[in-house]
């Protein structure tokens, strides 16, 4: 029931670890798909705009999220690497008590604060109400998010990546059921939407617990094994507030972005918010290869196989070039159809604001895999810390643009995100190379102390 990175083919192990992921992120991204078409299609342009105004506070929140349980999982994927399945077990309970408290706190925070949010991003007031009601009732489910990235996570560093993919398939179906009867049968507007998304992520994150229970004997716990242990708690802490807090410091860019084009208009918010969301989708073989990285590094540097570092990270950058130029041909001629998905007949006059959008992400896609290819092997390497600093780059690049958009307009906005990439990337190319060479340094002293 487990997967060995150590040892094959990187690239044969990459695919065959990574495939799986990839379908992961693409019925994860689903969930965030059929919300928006469904309310693109049958409540209008207002209330897409109202949802697609909310999309960066939820890329704060549920990114911080993402991250955090990301970072807790590094440590079980370094100790299974060294077959050290007693440390693993402890570093399992570590991150289930400290996915409880975060989770519990992050959920106050937010839905207490929601309204001010709103307000500081300038949200314009068609809308303020709609974007309101989705968001705060999306924060409130927030302990569900957590239960399903922790679970995911903890599984994909045992080598197992189908099984939350399984679930969120599941999951994915259920959700596009519960939107049509929320939305469409009982009228429940966007909350019918943002209650569908919740109540799916929760029985994604059930069935991935169920598994983790029952189908892996080296996680029957003894006696011991639950206990609250500081020094672990500080490694689990050390790897995933540092990768939680990289997402947030994106997103807060990204809400910059989000607040500059909310005094752009409604026409405006619509036109982004239908092209981010095809390019998400698009985007989920990137974040699939940056979540097998991690894994991958993990179990390399607990195994101390440095020489296996530099081979998966050359078959997966090769990957992603080969999947860039795939992207581009899907957008050049299939782009508008996709986003005539989320905009209604009146909405349609949009579609040169959307393509213009969504053509300029797709030119930079090669910036954007070795984001995440690069940036997650080096927090799998066990460099978190690191990696942090290529989010505050990214969050650079886009509030730079952010300010210039006063001057430049809507074309500024299309150009925040491949700023933030190319930004990042001068940052992680260097850092990659440096951690690898510091692992390559330190490795005598490592085996002497094992």
């Amino acid at each position: 029931m487990t997967k060995d990175l150590t040892t094959g083919s990187p690239m044969r192990l990459l695919l065959g670890f990574g495939i799986p992921i990839f379908f992961g992120f693409l019925f994860q991204q689903l969930y965030n798909v059929v919300d928006t078409a469904i309310v693109g299609q049958t409540l209008g342009g207002n209330a897409l705009a109202a949802v697609g105004s909310t999309s960066s506070i939820s890329f704060l929140v549920v990114g911080f999220t993402t991250g955090v349980c990301g970072g807790f999982s590094i440590p079980v994927a370094q100790q299974f690497g060294a077959r050290n399945y007693r440390e693993l077990r402890r570093y399992v309970t570590g991150s289930l008590w400290l996915c409880l408290i975060v989770g519990l706190l992050l959920t106050a925070v937010t839905v207490i604060f929601c309204a001010d949010i709103l307000t500081l991003m300038d949200t314009p007031q068609d809308i303020y109400h709609r974007a309101w009601l989705y968001i705060v009732t999306i924060f409130a489910g927030m302990p569900g998010y957590f239960l399903y990235n922790m679970c995911a996570g903890i599984l994909r560093s045992l080598g197992d990546s189908r099984t939350p993919v399984i679930w969120l398939v599941a999951a994915s179906l259920l959700n596009v059921v519960l939107d049509i009867v929320c939305i469409v049968t009982f009228h429940m507007d966007v909350f019918g939407a943002a209650f569908a998304t919740i109540f799916s992520q929760y029985v994604a994150g059930l069935g991935c617990l169920i598994r983790l229970c029952r189908g892996f004997p080296i996680l029957r716990m003894e006696k011991g094994d639950w206990a609250w242990d500081g020094k672990r708690i500080r490694v689990l802490c050390s790897m995933g507030l540092p990768m939680g807090l990289q997402y947030s410091i994106t997103a807060i860019g990204s809400i910059l972005i989000q607040a500059a084009v909310n005094h752009l208009g409604t026409d405006y918010i619509t036109a982004v918010t239908a092209a981010s969301k095809v390019h998400m989708f698009l985007c989920c073989p990137f974040d699939a290869m940056g979540s097998a990285m991690a894994t991958y590094g993990g179990q390399n540097v607990g195994a101390q196989k440095w020489e296996r570092l530099h081979q998966g990270t050359g078959a997966c950058v090769l990957l992603g070039v080969i999947y860039s130029a795939v992207e581009l041909g899907i957008v050049w001629f299939l782009g508008d159809f996709l986003c005539s998905l989320f905009l209604d007949a009146e909405a349609m006059s949009l579609m040169p604001l959307v393509r213009q959008y969504l053509l300029i992400q797709t030119y930079f896609a090669v910036p954007l895999a070795l984001v995440n290819i690069l940036r997650f092997m080096i927090q799998g390497m066990g460099f978190s810390p690191i990696a942090t600093l290529a989010g505050v780059l990214e969050m650079v690049g886009r509030g730079s643009m952010a300010y210039l958009t006063p001057l430049l307009g809507y074309m500024a906005a299309c150009f925040a995100a491949p700023a933030a990439w190319l930004l990042a990337d001068v940052f992680l190319i260097t850092a990659y190379f440096l951690c690898c060479r510091h692992l390559r340094r330190t490795a005598p002293l490592l085996a002497a102390v094992q």
